[in-house]
């Protein structure tokens, strides 16, 4: 789908099979929606989206998954800003994640063996449960509670007047620990 703008607003009962597209808010309000090995080259995608199950993809995408509601992503790669602000129960299993100030505002957030590089001040004021791997320029900015379990460094910011840093715990753990 080489001009997929705009295309697949409010569809239901969408299955998205070996799908390439192009085209910004593509599948806005969308819900139940299956997409394994979906390539999408577009800003806003599933904008509103609900009951999203997306496999083996790859989704440059800026703020996709924005205001969503039981989006899970597997074995995929995702990059763009603001990735799923507003959205309640969003999963990530084995994904790759390049996102600036992404996995914010997110209720029930939760990553299973990501990676997650080049995501300057994730996970503001969500409630996470993550076991990730981190690469360069990655930063941890006030989560409001949980669970992540990193491997590799990061800068960690937690402003006590804004959060209780009491109610996330953050570990941080070497190569040879695992998770």
């Amino acid at each position: 789908m080489p001009n997929a703008l705009e295309s697949m607003w409010g569809c239901r009962g969408v299955r998205l099979m070996n799908v390439e597209l192009v085209g910004d808010y593509f599948g806005m309000n969308c819900s139940s929606v299956e997409a394994d090995n979906l390539t999408v080259n577009g800003n806003y995608i599933f904008d509103g989206g609900r009951d999203i199950v997306v496999r083996n993809s790859t989704l440059i995408s800026k703020d996709a998954f924005w205001n969503c509601e039981n989006v899970t992503v597997i074995d995929s790669r995702v990059i763009g800003e603001y990735l799923g602000w507003n959205s309640k129960n969003l999963r990530f299993v084995r994904c790759t994640i390049e996102s600036d100030q992404g996995l914010c505002y997110i209720d029930d957030l939760t990553l299973e063996d990501c990676k997650i590089s080049n995501s300057p001040l994730s996970f503001e004021y969500s409630t996470v449960d993550a076991t990730v791997e981190l690469g360069e320029g990655v930063s941890i900015k006030n989560p409001i509670s949980g669970s992540i379990t990193a491997r590799g460094e990061c800068e960690l910011i937690l402003e006590p007047e804004r959060i209780d840093p009491t109610r996330t715990s953050i570990s941080f753990i070497g190569e040879k620990d695992g998770f």
